[in-house]
């Protein structure tokens, strides 16, 4: 388990980002049939929040195991890991948060489930041709990738973890001070009417899960490349 992953560039096709997801798969794939995603050299980026509130929350298993499709670990995957080995957890919160699906499931699939969500890391680097471009499910506590690169893979401190999946406060602050060390940092984690750039943080979730629209950002343009749907 690493809490950091690297992705080398893609040198067959496009890298696309896309924000939360939790549960609606089927939508997501119809986005990328209009984006016409290939699977063949197109990868899909995903900052987190792949489970709770939709309906097809389990398929997140099938789509982890895609070898195109990368994820980071949401405050949404957390939280099934903290259930699941005892942390402390208000459940009528999380039951609140669309977490009841896997709640009622009976232990031995949780722990599938669990299992997965561990193997994704806290945050994503991936090359492009015009640069270094990070992923996190919510936001970076350094102004500098490099110490944020360096507290996950030699500290694992779990305030950094909690800034990482958890906080808001770069958009209710309108902050735009840049992560140094990156072209780009993608977030997700808030929903936001339209794919939103503060400094060069892109918070991505449009509410794709809810009554908005995915957004797919290509990371080596920084471009949207779907129309809302």
């Amino acid at each position: 388990m690493s809490r950091f992953r690297r992705i080398a560039a893609n040198s067959k096709g496009r890298d696309l980002a896309v924000g939360d997801i939790h549960g609606h798969f089927q939508r997501l794939q119809q986005c990328l049939d209009r984006a016409n995603f290939d699977p063949e050299t197109d990868r899909l980026i995903s900052v987190g929040d792949l489970v709770d509130r939709g309906p097809h929350s389990a398929e997140a298993l099938a789509w982890l195991a895609k070898p195109w499709f990368h994820a980071v670990q949401g405050n949404h995957e957390s939280l099934a890991i903290t259930y699941l080995y005892g942390g402390r957890l208000d459940l009528e919160m999380y039951r609140a948060a669309g977490g009841g699906w896997f709640l009622d499931l009976p232990r031995h699939e949780q722990e599938v489930f669990v299992e997965q969500f561990l193997q994704l890391p806290i945050a994503l680097e991936v090359q492009t041709t015009a640069g270094l471009v990070g992923v996190l499910h919510a936001d970076s506590p350094f102004n500098d990738w490099a110490a944020l690169r360096e507290s996950l893979l030699f500290d694992d401190d779990a305030r950094v973890r909690e800034v990482c999946q958890w906080s808001r406060q770069r958009l209710k602050d309108g902050d735009t001070e840049p992560v140094a060390g990156l072209r780009a940092l993608l977030v997700g984690h808030t929903p936001v009417m339209q794919a939103k750039r503060l400094g060069n943080v892109w918070h991505l979730d449009t509410g794709g899960w809810a009554s908005g629209h995915f957004t797919l950002l290509d990371l080596a343009s920084l471009t949207v490349v779907t129309p809302a749907a």
